[in-house]
């Protein structure tokens, strides 16, 4: 039995499969579904857990080469929230690019996570260094 680290089974195996410059997506509770990748939804309700949880529990295990988030996010977020998101992201560089390009990106993911988080444009796709 795990007793520290991620605990869901999910979430460990999805992980394990990522393997060099693979893409894994944390999105917030209003992210489109996408068939034809894996998706776990971790939602419980609104702002649990957020992208940055997941993306906080994640870190310590999986080397991020680079993200990629909306730019969007930077439009409709404060200046406190942007700088949470740099904090988690600290030492990982962020390209910014339109939405609707962003999604683009998705398919090519090996999975998606799926959270509560209400930030606008909270979306992000590390790639695995």
């Amino acid at each position: 039995m795990l007793k520290s680290g991620i605990l869901n089974p999910q979430i460990n195996s999805l992980l394990s499969r990522i393997r060099h410059t693979n893409t894994l997506v944390i999105a917030d509770r209003g992210f489109p579904f996408w068939p034809q990748i894996e998706t776990v939804d971790i939602s419980l309700v609104d702002d649990v857990p957020t992208v940055l949880q997941v993306l906080k529990a994640i870190r310590p295990n999986f080397v991020i080469g680079r993200a990629w988030m909306a730019k969007e996010f930077i439009q409709h977020n404060t200046k406190a929230v942007q700088a949470a998101f740099a904090a988690a992201l600290n030492g990982i560089p962020v390209h910014y690019e339109p939405h609707i390009q962003f999604k683009k990106r998705v398919p090519h993911a090996i999975g998606l996570i799926r959270t509560g988080d209400t930030t606008q444009y909270a979306n992000i796709i590390i790639e695995s260094a």
